[in-house]
């Protein structure tokens, strides 16, 4: 991730996690920036990350970078999304889009259009879309796939949840 931010001209305020993948250089360019450094293998490194945030008083949260180069990485992290949003207001933002987890009925800002999925990780929770073109009413999903693939009818849909569940939405970038 370091050399990622070198190459934007971006300076950490903080480097966290089990600095496994630090070169010895940035690790002495960057030595005032690196706390926190938990060699643990109980979590990975988004989730040290997050427990730092909350240390320190941060509770809304963007996560860039965080597909890690490989799709096991990938869905680890989003998979971490649905526990962090009970604490932290949170997106993921990936070179295609940005995933959303939700707790509530939620209203989001898209343009007409614009590519949309919503994943249930609750199955027994009813949803209705409003301002999606593909009408769901009061419905629950079993798989994750169900309420992918559907498109913003305005400049905002909303997700309503009629029970308690974890839902994650999905916005492409055009």
């Amino acid at each position: 991730a370091v050399r990622h931010l070198e190459q934007l001209n971006a300076v950490p305020t903080a480097i966290v996690g089990d600095g496994d993948s630090i070169s010895e250089e940035n690790r002495v360019k960057y030595a005032k920036f690196l706390v926190n450094l938990d060699k643990s293998e109980e979590y990975n490194d988004l989730t040290k990350a997050f427990n730092y945030c909350e240390a320190n008083g941060f509770h809304t949260v963007a996560i860039v970078g965080g597909c890690g180069l490989r799709e096991d990485h990938t869905l680890a992290n989003i998979s971490l999304l649905m526990g962090y949003a009970e604490r932290f207001e949170v997106i993921m933002v990936t070179n295609y889009g940005i995933f959303t987890p939700i707790l509530k009925t939620h209203t989001f800002q898209s343009h007409q259009g614009d590519a949309v999925s919503v994943f249930s990780f609750t199955p027994k929770t009813h949803l209705t879309f409003h301002g999606l073109k593909y009408p769901v009413n009061n419905r629950c999903f079993n798989h994750l796939w169900e309420g992918s693939l559907n498109e913003a009818l305005a400049d905002e849909f909303t997700v309503e949840l009629h029970d308690e569940g974890r839902i994650l939405v999905y916005q492409a970038f055009k």
